[in-house]
């Protein structure tokens, strides 16, 4: 098998993520552009195991701890961001400057409570 086509196409995935993670202002777009990014390493993970034809399956093994740990990053970063949809109407991350901005402003006005 040759390793070009499927590293090609890991590269193509991870650099598209790179792109969302950047690119983006919604909460939602950066996780998915995360996990494709983590889509990408183990298509990588897994071509390089074919390619040295590993007798352990080490890609393999390896791509399976990246889904499981891509399956609790998605549900935690999806309790998270509703969450804060719940506090703030808004997953767009340029209005969340601070998680701390609402009780900062109760405390300034005098209404918060003391320490």
């Amino acid at each position: 098998m040759h390793l070009l086509m499927p590293l090609l196409l890991s590269a193509v995935l991870f650099g598209i993520g790179i792109y969302g993670v950047l690119a983006r202002r919604n909460a939602i777009l950066i996780l998915m552009s995360v996990e494709l990014m983590l889509n990408a390493s183990n298509i990588s993970l897994i071509a390089f195991d074919i390619w040295l034809q590993d007798t352990l399956r080490t890609g393999q093994s390896l791509a399976v701890f990246i889904i499981t740990i891509a399956a609790a990053e998605i549900g935690l970063g999806l309790a998270i961001v509703l969450m804060i949809y719940r506090q703030r109407r808004t997953i767009a991350i340029d209005e969340l400057v601070s998680l701390g901005e609402e009780l900062e402003a109760k405390d300034t006005t005098g209404q918060g409570a003391a320490r």
